[in-house]
This record gives C-alpha cells, structure tokens and sequence, in this order.
C-alpha cells in the first residue's frame, strides 16, 4: 500500500502549482466532443488505441493521445488532423538503493510527469485508459477526471499484476500490492471496456467491475494480399534472402520467378508455382517438424518469416492472465489466413478448431498438424485451403463496425 500512498502523496504536493498554472484551461470546462486517450507505453505499437483514436475521430471527436514515441503509429492516424499525438517521456529507474526502493521513486516520478502533462491539456468529456500499464496511470487520470469533469473509461486488455508476476511470482509483495490497487482503482472508472467475455466475468466475479467486451478487430488495412503485390514483394524479398529465391530457372528466360510465384513475360499474368514451399508466419523453430522431413515423410519446405503474404499462421502467445487474446491472431484472420495456436483459458473465442485454424497443447501435436496440413501441399481440397475459405465467407466484422456497436452508444450520451 505503500506505493500507491505515495502516489496520492505526490499528487497533493503538485496540486496547488497545477491549479495555479490550469486555472485558465479547466475554467473554460470540458469539451463534449474532445477525448484525451492515455497509453503509458508506446504509442506505435499499441493498435488498440490507435484504433480508439481513429474511430473517435471518425464519429466526430478530436483526440489527444498521449504516450511513449518508441514507433511509428499508423499513417491514417498521423494524417488525422482530428487527432493530436503528445509524446511523453519514458523514466528510467535509478540506479541506486534497493529495488522497491528504484520502482517506488520511478512511480512517484511518473505519476507527477503523467499528471503535469495531462493537466496542461484540453480537458476531455473522458479520458480513455489502456490497463495495463495501470500503475500509477489509473490513480492520475481518475484524479484528474474529478478535477476536470472528464468520465474515465479504462479498457482493460489484461491485467497488469498477472504480468508482474510472472517476474517476481505470484505472491511477492509487490504483486500482492500491485493487485489491490489495479482493483481498488479501477472501481473508480465511469466505464470500463474489455477484451474478451472471460475478462468480463472475472471483472464483474471477483472485481465487481461492469464491463463491455469490445472484441479486437482487424483494421480495414488488413486484406488478402493481391497475387501481383505478392510476386513484388518475394522478387523484392529474394533480392536479400535467399529463400525466396526461384529454385529453379524457368524456361523461358524473360519469366520473372521467385520461390513462391512467376510471372509471364508476355501477359504479365502471375501464378502461384506447383512445386513452391509453404510460407508459415511466425517467430520459433520447428525441429520437430525438420525431424519428420528427414524421416521421409511427404511434406514441403518450409519458409518461415515474421511477417508478410503466407499460407500459415503460428501463434505462441499464452496470456499471463489468461484472459486476453492475441492480437496477430485477429490481424492474421484479417488478412483470411488459417492459424494455429496454442491454447490456453479463453482462446476458443477467437479460434475456432477445425473451422478457421487448429488448436495445439505442445510441440508435438504442433508437429502433427503441420505434417496433416501440409501433406501433398498445395491441395485445393485440404483443410488449409477450407480453413482460408471458411475465413473469406465469415463476413468477419471489422474494428469500426464492431466499435460503432459497442463502444460509440456508451459516449454518446454527452
């Protein structure tokens, strides 16, 4: 309790100089169609608000989303010029004195760098949240919104006493701590969004939190890649990696060939080779499925790539709570591309076994569905190619369709 007592302790100490500066701002009171977004961490690569951000100002709302500079965000929502990006700088933890004592006086210091900077912009009819990171945002920006009027609305995508404790386990103190404040302040938001139906429950069960479950959604940026931006970016990509190079020369000395695609001097027309490997999206090593090549079994090479066009998505994210979802999943069914992942507690609302991907328990089941799915590939009958079409006629909702149904009703009552 510690912690979070200083953290209420600072905050006092900084009020009189905040009310003193923002006088002038906050008497000219809350703007009805502004929204002040808050990620304590890197604004590039948290899509969801991003996604938050662009949606709020597609219905009308300006935006001011503060958080961490580390990446790039999206184009679309730099080019918004209903939205304002205000960067914040990132604390480093001392480097002296016991480690309670470095993450204590780094809080301290953040949650008066957090409140300074929110205290200096536009008051917003809400604040929207990301948890975690929620120490010491939640405290700040819920001090805040009874300063300013604004309604705080948190959107909870996992819980960040699950993921410290993954470091310190389970019982440390810190943890235990962590765990009472995340509950005793997120009691105090006006809304609360989460991402999946299992996080709500345990909200409302064991937190008594009421929230709206807003299901990760891909962007409309994320489509099936066109055959022809295919062989661009594999001629592109064989031009520094060599897996993506043709395996062999094609007869015709003017075809354009990579190991995936060729296209036809004359017509221009691109097609897929018979004999190209499978492309599998993912970032592990798969020695069990080398070991069952080397045994003689029919399969085919395997490239395996981060990111890009593919046939096959891998998924290893098990959640440190349980209850969230993996984000590549969403974007990768986005794209219409099949999946595997390993399960864990709620995965099932996301991937569906046997209808849009498969389910894995460990390595060697993993195997298994590898080898099942890449027999005699590519198979226009197989299971893969099921999988992409039962994708493709699932009309899956996109993040402003399912964002205007969900989130949209609960803000528009300013």
């Amino acid at each position: 309790m510690a912690a979070s007592c200083l953290v209420l302790l600072a905050l006092c100490l900084l009020l009189p100089l905040l009310l003193l500066g923002g006088w002038k701002r906050w008497r000219r009171g809350r703007a009805a169609r502004h929204v002040v977004a808050v990620v304590l961490g890197d604004v590039g690569r948290s899509p969801r608000m991003q996604y938050h951000a662009l949606s709020l100002a597609m219905h009308g709302f300006s935006v001011t989303l503060l958080g961490f500079c580390n990446s790039k965000p999206h184009d679309e929502l730099l080019q918004n010029n209903r939205i304002q990006i205000v960067g914040l700088t990132e604390l480093q933890s001392l480097a002296v004195g016991p480690r309670v004592f470095q993450y204590g006086v780094k809080v301290v210091l953040q949650a008066m760098y957090l409140l300074w900077k929110l205290m200096w912009r536009e008051p917003g009819a809400y604040i929207f949240l990301q948890n975690p990171p929620g120490l010491p945002s939640i405290a700040v920006c819920w001090f805040v919104g009874c300063l300013c009027g604004s309604k705080l609305v948190i959107d909870w995508h996992n819980y960040g006493y699950s993921i410290m404790g993954l470091v310190h386990g389970p019982n440390h103190p810190l943890v235990l701590l962590a765990k009472w404040y995340e509950k005793f302040f997120g009691r105090l938001s006006h809304l609360n969004l989460c991402v999946t139906n299992a996080m709500r429950e345990d909200l409302a069960d064991n937190w008594h939190i009421r929230a709206v479950t807003v299901y990760d959604k891909p962007a409309s940026f994320f489509k099936e890649t066109p055959l022809d931006l295919q062989h661009r970016l594999f001629m592109k990509l064989g031009s520094m990696h060599s897996p993506f190079r043709a395996r062999s020369e094609p007869e015709d000395p003017v075809t354009e060939r990579s190991a995936f695609t060729e296209r036809d001097a004359g017509s221009g027309l691109v097609t897929r080779l018979r004999e190209r490997p499978a492309l599998l999206v993912s970032s592990t090593s798969w020695t069990e499925f080398e070991q069952l090549t080397l045994d003689g079994h029919n399969l085919p090479s395997l490239v395996c790539v981060i990111t890009g066009s593919a046939d096959l998505g891998v998924c290893l994210h098990t959640s440190s709570s349980g209850l969230d979802l993996p984000m590549k999943v969403v974007d990768m069914f986005g794209c219409c591309l099949p999946v595997c992942a390993v399960n864990f507690k709620c995965l099932h609302e996301l991937v569906k076994h046997e209808e849009n991907g498969l389910v894995f328990e460990d390595s060697e089941e993993l195997a298994a569905q590898l080898q099942m799915l890449f027999s005699n590939f590519p198979d226009p009958a197989g299971k893969l190619n099921q999988f992409r079409k039962n994708l493709r006629e699932s009309q899956q909702l996109r993040w402003d369709e399912s964002w205007v149904q969900t989130v949209l009703p609960l803000v528009m009552d300013t």
